[in-house]
């Protein structure tokens, strides 16, 4: 009796710790990135989410975001832009998924957006390729909870005409890799479960 209850209190306590230690990782396809008010606005479509014991794809819901304000640069090359914003992901339920949102936060730190010409491109006439890389912070919900770190990096392409960016491009395909660290209601929950698990077997040895 007392090994089956050891067994069940292990196995809600390490899908937590399991939790506190791993990566998620989502992808998204398809969408905008649009240059407004000095400012860098995307939408795109969430596509996967890996990690967790998670591995689901399709159609999933949307990832959202806007950068802070134009510090520096020029957006046909090279630019920076202010920390701030925010950053959203959000599921429409498919794939066994919780509806509504299940990250929000914002960008913690400048915001890198490089551009790279590949001459080889568009059959020879060259073509442009972006990057847009930040660090983001903010709260994990549905899948998990809690504060979390997310290191997100957007690919772009296709710029019409072979033309550098201006205005607005098509985004390929992102990635946001969210690490959520044990915070302190997950390990005060798992203190918990020690001491109840304590006070039981206490109990055992008193009516053995």
């Amino acid at each position: 009796m007392k090994r089956m209850f050891v067994l069940v209190l292990w196995t809600l306590v390490f899908p937590m710790a399991s939790f506190a230690n791993s990566n998620l990782v989502f992808g998204n396809a398809g969408g905008k990135i649009t240059l407004q008010n000095n400012t860098m606005v995307g939408n795109s479509f969430l596509t996967s989410l890996t990690g967790n014991g998670l591995n689901v794809t399709g159609s999933l819901g949307t990832v959202t975001y806007k950068t802070g304000a134009l510090l520096s640069g020029n957006v046909g090359s090279t630019a920076i832009f202010a920390a701030g914003g925010s950053f959203i992901v959000k599921s429409n339920g498919a794939g066994g998924l919780p509806s509504g949102t299940i990250f929000s936060g914002s960008f913690s730190g400048p915001v890198s957006w490089v551009g790279t010409f590949n001459p080889a491109g568009n059959n020879g006439a060259g073509n442009w390729t972006y990057v847009l890389s930040a660090q983001v912070d903010g709260t994990l919900s549905g899948i998990g909870s809690g504060q979390a770190i997310a290191a997100t990096i957007q690919f772009t392409f296709d710029v019409p005409n072979s033309l550098p960016f201006s205005n607005s491009v098509r985004l390929n395909y992102g990635t946001t890799t969210l690490s959520a660290p044990e915070n302190g209601t997950l390990g005060l929950f798992g203190t918990g479960l020690i001491g109840l698990a304590g006070l039981i077997r206490r109990k055992f040895r008193h009516t053995e």
